[in-house]
């Protein structure tokens, strides 16, 4: 059978595809401990659920609108304005099925084959994906623990090309945590605006994560603001990833053409769940508050015991709720029974075979030395965790 080419040599989603093998593992029988997933361990709010339910009993149960019914996407101007001085109109804004399809008809809408995109390592998994789908080049800009995980504006202008049509920019980030401050948001808009050519993907699905720093929204710059696509959506910051809900706020030309490639591929998002969304952009903040809070709880007391394993290198991150540690100190090194670490996948699966404890190797995010860490689990889970990886890493010699 002759499959497609390009859907052939496309990789798997390494942090799904690690989650699946957790579950099939535990169902095995095996103790396993998966910090995998990018999902908080919250339900979502009960007020938020309860407008669902009440819409459901309202008759909305048929097709909706291909980019979002007129209620939401005026919740979302009201809130792009509220929280990050952003100026849209509802005909800008587009909902999906989650920000990963906002992220992909954007991609769709904007490039064509040859076209080049600039990535800072590390990305999410899935940015590079997309990219490969239309036959995008892609070029990626290292950073290392040393500076934080931020690219610096000197290696932004070196990567931009006359073909580079698009950058992906992602604060907080996953799976780094990190958190531009607006002095080096600043910086990088200085080098962006300098190229006309440029579209900017500003990915905010976390920004109600942040511990540390203020969130700064691309599109408040006004040298790039018509080049700017905001991407954000509604799994992270309240606890809805099941829902499924995403949206973009863009240039009306580029909302135009996602909404296009939308129509074509699945419409309207589920009708029930935009009235719940609604619920969730104008109801209280108090919900995503307490989840903050306990996230930066966790955040501080694992953040100790990962610094005190020895050899295992870890920055605080401002947000999100990843750590990224840098394991090289432990590549090269022997297991007792003589298997050699030669590189971040084969200790990863030596720490899963070892301890029963999963991580997302950094290989998936474009890293060669690093592994992920969700925190997003029990305080219990977590001192699991963490002693797991420290006896997994201290038998390698």
């Amino acid at each position: 059978m002759a499959f497609s080419t390009l859907i052939s040599s496309l990789a798997e989603s390494a942090t799904l595809g690690i989650s699946k093998k957790v579950r099939e593992l535990k169902a095995s029988g095996m103790d396993v401990i998966g910090l995998t997933l990018g999902e908080p361990d919250f339900d979502t709010p009960v007020h938020i659920r309860d407008a669902a339910k009440k819409a459901l009993d309202d008759g909305f149960t048929h097709y909706p609108p291909v980019a979002g019914y007129p209620e939401l996407k005026e919740a979302i101007v009201a809130k792009l304005k509220r929280d990050n001085g952003l100026d849209y109109k509802p005909n800008q804004i587009v909902v999906s099925t989650g920000a990963k399809q906002s992220l992909y008809n954007v991609v769709m809408a904007l490039m064509n084959p040859g076209d080049r995109a600039i990535l800072q390592a590390p990305y999410w998994v899935s940015y590079e994906a997309m990219l490969h789908m239309v036959q995008a080049e892609v070029h990626v800009v290292e950073t290392t623990i040393e500076q934080d995980y931020k690219m610096t504006p000197a290696q932004l202008e070196a990567a931009i090309t006359p073909n580079t049509k698009l950058i992906f920019l992602n604060s907080p980030n996953n799976p780094t945590g990190t958190v531009y401050t607006r002095a080096e948001i600043t910086a990088l808009v200085e080098v962006m605006a300098k190229y006309p050519q440029l579209y900017i993907i500003s990915d905010e699905i976390y920004e109600y994560m942040i511990f540390d720093e203020e969130h700064v929204s691309l599109g408040t710059y006004e040298s790039i603001r018509d080049r700017v696509i905001t991407v954000n959506g509604f799994s992270k910051g309240f606890a809805m990833t099941g829902w499924r809900l995403g949206y973009i706020a863009a240039p009306k030309e580029i909302a135009d053409m996602c909404d296009k490639v939308q129509g074509q591929v699945t419409s309207g998002c589920t009708a029930f769940a935009q009235i719940g969304a609604v619920a969730a952009l104008t109801g209280s903040l108090d919900s995503v508050e307490e989840m903050r809070d306990e996230f930066r709880k966790r955040r501080d007391a694992l953040y100790l015991q990962l610094k005190a394993i020895p050899g295992l290198e870890v920055n605080l991150p401002a947000g999100a709720f990843y750590f990224y540690p840098d394991l090289k100190a432990f590549l090269g090194k022997t297991s007792p029974e003589g298997e050699v670490m030669t590189d971040i996948d084969v200790l990863s699966l030596y720490i899963l075979d070892k301890e029963g404890l999963a991580v997302v190797p950094g290989s998936a995010f474009g890293t060669a030395t690093h592994v992920r860490l969700s925190y997003a689990y029990s305080v219990e889970t977590l001192n699991d965790a963490v002693g797991r990886l420290g006896r997994a890493l201290a038998t390698l010699s």
